[in-house]
């Protein structure tokens, strides 16, 4: 029987994984928070990177696949939040979160930076605004199973007028980890996010199993996730699935 990795004493002994599928190595300080993420779908679009340059800050070098940039739309739910040491708060550990990301490298380790989240946890969102200097967003969101699949729902300001995204999306297809070299690998095999102010930038490291990935199929009815960043989309997504993922994290370091 394997043990509940959401339990604080479970998890507190995943110190240092067995990594052979990350880059680098896992930080040697201690994590600080803990997550799990569920019913997660990305839904990558191919964007040119002279549209993308203006909008992602000068000191964060964009990282391309073939010569082209992309940005994902990426809804799912979280669930035991807590920081290291701690037990779930009630009411503030499970809630749904929606990003919409690029990719960057610096210092030769790829990573993500995000225009925007979204969560419905008002304590979460007020935390990584503060403590991880995150662009994040109270919205009202839905994430729930629906037939074979999850029904989404997120909408920042009244009736969604700042950003909403709908859809039903469901996976198909064995799970599988995803090829080092393909584009697949480089869009979800990332390790560390970016954020910045100026020419000063800070990575906030992650850890993670390698992604569960399965083939998907949407539904979206509304998606202005990216335009509300200053992006518009074209044609069909590239989609996938992933049904649960624990992600420790650290918090943010200056790279100097």
């Amino acid at each position: 029987m394997s043990a509940d990795r959401s339990s604080p004493i479970a998890s507190e002994r995943w110190e240092r994984p067995q990594s052979p599928h990350r880059p680098w190595p896992p930080p040697t300080g201690s994590w600080v928070m803990f997550q799990r993420w569920h019913d997660l779908l990305f839904a990558h679009w191919r964007v040119p990177a002279n549209t993308l340059r203006p909008l992602v800050p000068d000191a964060l070098p964009l990282d391309l696949f073939d010569g082209e940039a992309w940005l994902a739309v990426a809804p799912f739910r979280m669930s035991g939040v807590r920081l290291r040491g701690l037990p779930p708060v009630p009411g503030a550990s499970r809630f749904p979160e929606l990003n919409v990301r690029t990719y960057v490298t610096v210092g030769e380790k790829p990573g993500v930076y995000f225009f925007s989240l979204d969560a419905t946890n008002p304590l979460a969102v007020a935390a990584a605004r503060t403590g991880f200097r995150l662009p994040y967003h109270r919205s009202r969101m839905t994430c729930e199973p629906f037939g074979s699949g999850i029904s989404y729902l997120c909408e920042r300001g009244p009736h969604g007028r700042e950003a909403a995204f709908e859809a039903w999306y469901e996976p198909h297809g064995a799970p599988y980890t995803a090829v080092p070299g393909t584009l697949e690998h480089f869009l979800v095999e990332r390790y560390c996010l970016y954020t910045s102010a100026g020419a000063r930038v800070w990575r906030v490291e992650i850890d993670h199993a390698p992604w569960p990935l399965q083939r998907a199929r949407a539904e979206v009815r509304r998606n202005t996730m990216a335009a509300a960043a200053g992006v518009s989309l074209s044609g069909d997504p590239l989609l996938h699935f992933a049904r649960r993922l624990d992600v420790r994290v650290w918090m943010p370091a200056r790279v100097r």
